[in-house]
């Protein structure tokens, strides 16, 4: 069981078991340069990995299609809430500059309730919540901000699932619902997630993370 993560310049591999170990970093993150390091190690190691958590990269998909074709591939759940944290900020940013015609400001309704809006649903006091709410009431006069806010918390419910088949259920809803959304960018939200719909689901059945690779990440930086 190992991670795979990527930066701007270099490719780690790191250890699940024990004490998540980095088990080799190479420089660049080409599907060439991950496939060269896979085959430096020993094969019956090779043989028993059982998954490989990754960010929602499709070269890091793709290598381990071809290098390991036996292993799951898990997306890390918080890469997928953050790409519907960040579908939910694009649409922000467009309706702030569609009504106001500027980016936001320290006074605008919607600038104001930017971290608000990425708060997950139940961790909003009512005092937030009807902050929130007013700022969706003055700056989003299509509701186009209010729906892209729906698909995030539809997203995020995925991950309150307790077993594989609610999450599938819960998955299946915010691909239907984001694909059949008038505003362009919450379609391209549930696109995304078809396309990864198997390995987001195999965060349920492995429970995998790539949590930790992500501070090794920073060690090494």
């Amino acid at each position: 069981k190992w991670r795979l993560t990527r930066d701007r310049w270099h490719t780690g591999f790191v250890d699940t078991l024990g004490h998540g170990g980095l088990l080799g970093q190479v420089k660049g993150r080409t599907l060439a340069e991950v496939l060269a390091w896979l085959a430096t190690t020993d094969l019956d190691w090779r043989k028993g990995i059982g998954y490989v958590a990754i960010d929602m990269s499709a070269t890091n998909r793709a290598a381990i299609r071809i290098g390991l074709p036996h292993a799951t591939v898990v997306v890390d759940h918080f890469h997928v809430v953050r790409l519907a944290n960040a579908a939910l900020d694009d649409v922000r940013r467009r309706v702030q500059q569609d009504t106001l015609g500027h980016r936001g400001r320290r006074d605008d309704p919607l600038y104001r309730i930017r971290k608000l809006l990425l708060t997950g649903s139940e961790r909003l006091n009512e005092r937030g919540r009807d902050r929130m709410l007013l700022g969706l009431r003055v700056g989003d006069p299509d509701d186009e901000l209010v729906g892209a806010w729906l698909a995030k918390e539809s997203v995020r419910d995925v991950y309150l699932a307790d077993n594989y088949d609610n999450a599938a259920v819960l998955l299946d809803k915010a691909i239907a619902g984001c694909l059949a959304d008038e505003v362009a960018e919450i379609r391209s939200l549930g696109a995304t997630l078809a396309s990864w719909r198997t390995e987001i689901l195999a965060r349920h059945s492995t429970g995998a993370s790539n949590g930790p690779t992500e501070g090794l990440n920073l060690c090494v930086k």
